[in-house]
């Protein structure tokens, strides 16, 4: 039996993961916006993406927009793959196959 990827399994980084995926693949959001959607601290959401960004499943970009600083968050090909195979085990793991 497969197992779900420990990584994506954390309540926190599923809620990540999730919002992530919802964007179009190469769309990427602002961390004030992605912060504010989950309703998590700033310093909860940087734990966790890092854990994230660690196993690549996350890109987090730090640019300016003009002279402010802003940061952006993004999920990888991988981080993808890796949501969707996740999704599938949970799945299957419930018995739902459609």
């Amino acid at each position: 039996m497969t197992e779900l990827d420990p990584v994506i399994h954390a309540a926190a980084r599923l809620r990540i993961s999730a919002t992530l995926a919802s964007l179009e693949e190469g769309d990427r959001i602002t961390f004030p916006r992605l912060q504010e959607l989950l309703d998590m601290t700033a310093g909860n959401l940087s734990t966790h993406l890092r854990k994230l960004e660690d196993a690549e499943y996350v890109v987090v970009d730090k640019a300016h927009k003009g002279r402010t600083p802003v940061t952006y968050v993004a999920l990888t090909r991988r981080g993808r793959r890796a949501f969707e195979d996740y999704t599938d085990t949970l799945r299957s793991l419930l018995g739902d196959n459609a």
